[in-house]
């Protein structure tokens, strides 16, 4: 694995699996433990000038979830949501002794962080971009799914040609469904340009593929797109009939909330360019039933009254959004979100 100086990866064995962590040299400072858990198509290579630039009293580990990077490939179990990954990450954080931690998710990690709270005594989150509490597509504001068999969300909607793409180790820029056009279209603001691309697209190339991992299976529907959500592999783990983790606001001890986000991102926003419903809303899709059954997903106004609820019911949490920045604003603007996450981890 590309590591950059003052990074080294080490091996946990857990009761569950083999598990790549990333430290810091010399960790072990005894100040506050920061765990980053990565996102979708990416690994714990992302979060590394994060932990670089953190003070020296913090330890930070940053963990490869299964099916990425150095972790094991166990196959994704998406009946349980997200669990098979939150429960990963609890086990090394056990085997590695740290107690409550604060942990810090980007997309998809931002559901296995909330996840995790829901089951495990934490000392605060950060969440970065972070997938709705209601999952990846087919709910309505509420959170109420659209059908009942999630038609439009899970292992079916990827391209066949991205995922081609990984399984080859593409890593040419000629390709637009290949790992680098993918980050630059869509994990980064436009313009944005980053010394450590081959680092990124690495990392991205480390996700293992077929259906009990990404993008996972898929069934047919006789509703629109014309295919549902199946019970295996990591899209599934986030279709709503298998995730749901608004039930944060229910806490009883609500650890501090940090919400980070970019108003470039072309992932998570009210209008994603990987929601489905909202493709065929702007004629992408051809032959989509229309707002009244198939509205597109509104990802930032649900985070939002998820969070409101947690704090009118005693907790707190803070939005901030980085102007100009896509999906990823720790790489893009660093220094803000190191000062932004130091503050919220001291005053937890």
């Amino acid at each position: 694995m590309p590591l950059f100086e003052g990074i080294r990866a080490s091996t946990v064995q857990t009761d569950r699996l083999l598990a790549n962590v990333l430290t810091r040299t010399g960790a072990g400072a005894g100040g506050p433990a920061v765990v980053f858990v990565h996102g979708n198509v990416s690994s714990s290579l992302f979060w590394q000038p994060i932990m670089l630039a953190l003070p020296d009293d913090v330890d930070a580990y940053a963990i490869d979830l299964r099916g990425f990077g150095g972790s094991e490939g166990a196959p994704v179990d998406a009946s349980r949501g997200v669990r098979d990954f939150s429960d990963d990450v609890y086990s090394v954080v056990r085997e590695l002794g740290l107690g409550p931690v604060h942990l810090v998710g980007w997309s998809m990690g931002g559901g296995v962080v909330m996840q995790y709270a829901l089951d495990y005594p934490v000392a605060s989150i950060t969440l970065q971009a972070p997938v709705s509490p209601y999952g990846f597509g087919g709910t309505r504001l509420d959170g109420t799914r659209l059908t009942t068999d999630d038609a439009g969300t899970g292992g079916g909607g990827v391209n066949p040609g991205f995922v081609a793409a990984l399984e080859a180790g593409d890593t040419s820029r000629e390709n637009p469904l290949g790992p680098w056009s993918v980050y630059k279209g869509s994990y980064v603001a436009a313009g944005f340009v980053s010394e450590h691309e081959d680092t990124w697209v690495e990392s991205m190339l480390s996700t293992a593929t077929g259906p009990e991992n990404y993008p996972g299976d898929s069934v047919p529907s006789e509703n629109w797109p014309g295919f549902a959500a199946g019970a295996r592999g990591v899209l599934n783990t986030m279709s709503p009939g298998n995730f749901n983790v608004s039930a944060i606001a229910e806490l009883a001890i609500k650890p501090p909330v940090l919400w980070v986000r970019g108003d470039a991102d072309a992932i998570v926003s009210d209008g994603s360019a990987f929601d489905l419903n909202f493709l065929g809303q702007a004629g992408v899709i051809p032959g989509w039933p229309g707002q009244e059954k198939a509205p597109a997903q509104q990802m930032l106004a649900q985070t939002r009254a998820v969070l409101e609820s947690y704090a009118a019911k005693g907790g707190r949490y803070s939005e901030e959004v980085f102007a100009g920045s896509g999906h990823s604003p720790a790489l893009e603007q660093p220094e803000r979100f190191v000062e932004l996450l130091v503050a919220h981890v001291r005053g937890a």
